[in-house]
């Protein structure tokens, strides 16, 4: 098999060769090692490696297994890699080993995927971009100079550079539908509590965050959302199970769905033209494909971004780092961490507890503010993004906003550091301000790919967003939209 002729196949396609005996998994492993070596210089999307024991399995590997031999990557946050490290993006955690399996990788590994590496990710999964300073930048394979996005940035990547087909991803406040747009990738985070942190944590992210993957075709998605899916011992609650496999859902039409849409910024700020144009094309879809859409109000506020969704991350990272306190049995330093998450971390310490509750009881009313939009409407269409992929380094803090917060670090100025935290906040949000409501009430949410631009050759997604438990409704729309689209037969250069 040629490299050309394994990137045409998604991880089920590449299964079924495996299972009738057309190719061999040690064969797949060789060719995706390959891969990496030429192009991860380059793009820096993986940054741990596995390659010789992922061959030493693809040697023994059950041919029957859904994913029988397919390569496969793991992101360097929140899920463990018996002997990997687990950085999450910092280098106060570089000594980190794991001593076991996730649940998730223990499944992922029954279903036959052979885990090659872990993908880069911001320090903590905390921006919509791919920098941290302890593995530098990973870079978007349509164009280089741009950010494949984030925090599953590096996933992102490496599936869109044809590395492997799929990688996994997490998503707390869009950080699988995120990077999944910026790599014309299909990104789905499920509903709250369908897949298992265990036996890290019961939830990440007061419940915001959920495990998933990103990959090229809706089907590898549904696929490895049957294998994952499903509550572990220990887990803080358990949700209704899927009625039927979700690859299954993907062979029955959606039927005629209302849609309510919006380019409503929820900060107010202007949105890109480039992403306006996305919507408006996948309007026309929609409508060509029988379905009621219908222009709405956007169901959201400016102060459930600003307030409600901030206050309660900065109080889960500062667990974040009581949690790395413990392992570095010893206080954090600001040198620990990079300048905006010991910021952020000093935010989450000035807060008191009634603050903390009072931001997170916001979210049950935003749930119920949202539930009352889809009484009228199945689906929320919004853009993914409200700009186009950014350049590298276009988010991160400019040198003079940097060298204000290590002071403020260093003195701990905690009015100072509410007003350089809100300055950068505003500056993310702006072009994030529609994904993390998905995160904030639960709800399944899809990243969707639609275009790419015309000057910089960038793709541009738009998201959905059902109602609880619906992940089944979104596979069956991505199915046709996939269809109608064909959004796989261009590949990154």
């Amino acid at each position: 098999m040629t490299f050309e002729e394994y990137r045409q196949h998604d991880a089920l396609g590449l299964a079924a060769l495996v299972r009738r005996g057309e190719v061999s998994a040690v064969e797949l492993v060789d060719l995706a090692t390959a891969r990496l070596e030429a192009v991860n210089p380059r793009l820096n999307a993986v940054i741990h490696l596995r390659l010789e024991r992922a061959r030493e399995e693809a040697q023994r590997i059950n041919r029957e297994a859904v994913f029988a031999g397919v390569p496969f990557l793991v992101k360097d946050l929140g899920m463990e890699v018996e002997g990997m490290p687990m950085c999450a993006g910092s280098r106060a955690y570089a000594k980190y080993r794991s001593a076991h399996d996730s649940e998730v990788v223990r499944r992922a590994k029954q279903a036959g995927l052979l885990i090659l590496g872990k993908t880069n990710t911001p320090e903590f999964g905390l921006t919509p971009f791919t920098e941290p300073q302890a593995f530098g930048p990973t870079r978007n394979p349509w164009n280089e100079a741009y950010s494949p996005g984030g925090s599953s940035g590096g996933s992102a990547a490496a599936v869109a550079a044809g590395i492997v087909p799929l990688a996994t991803a997490n998503d707390g406040g869009g950080s699988i539908r995120i990077p999944a747009s910026c790599c014309g990738l299909f990104g789905l985070k499920p509903t709250r509590g369908r897949v298992s942190w265990a036996p890290l944590v019961g939830e990440l992210w007061a419940g915001a965050a959920v495990e998933h993957c990103v990959s090229r075709t809706v089907r590898d998605s549904a696929a490895y959302l049957d294998v994952v899916c499903g509550a572990a011992p220990g887990d803080p609650y358990m949700i209704e199970p899927p009625q039927r496999p979700y690859l299954q859902e993907m062979e029955t039409s959606p039927g005629r769905l209302r849609i309510g849409y919006s380019l409503q910024h929820t900060l107010g700020f202007s949105v890109d033209e480039a992403c306006e144009e996305a919507l408006l094309r996948m309007v026309d879809i929609l409508r060509t494909e029988g379905h009621e859409v219908a222009e709405v109000s956007l169901p959201y506020r400016r102060e459930d971004l600003a307030e409600a969704f901030l206050i309660v991350v900065a109080g889960e990272l500062g667990s974040d780092l009581l949690t790395l306190q413990q392992f570095l049995k010893r206080p954090v330093r600001p040198s620990d961490v990079e300048p905006s998450t010991y910021a952020l971390y000093l935010l989450g310490q000035s807060l008191s507890a009634a603050e903390y509750a009072y931001a997170k009881r916001q979210w049950g009313f935003i749930s119920q503010r949202i539930a009352a939009f889809h009484q009228k409407y199945d689906l929320l269409l919004t853009p993914t993004l409200a700009r186009r992929p950014i350049r590298i380094g276009t988010l991160q803090p400019s040198p003079a906003e940097e060298r204000l917060m290590r002071v403020v670090n260093t003195l701990h100025l905690g009015s100072a550091v509410k007003a350089s935290i809100q300055k950068l906040a505003d500056k993310i949000y702006d072009y994030m301000p529609w994904t993390a409501f998905a995160n904030i009430t639960g709800q399944p949410s899809m990243s969707v790919p639609t275009l790419r631009t015309e000057e910089e050759g960038l793709p541009i997604g738009v998201m959905f967003t059902a109602r609880m438990g619906e992940e089944h409704l979104l596979f069956r729309l991505a199915a046709q939209l996939e269809k109608a689209i064909q959004w796989d037969r261009d590949k990154a250069p």
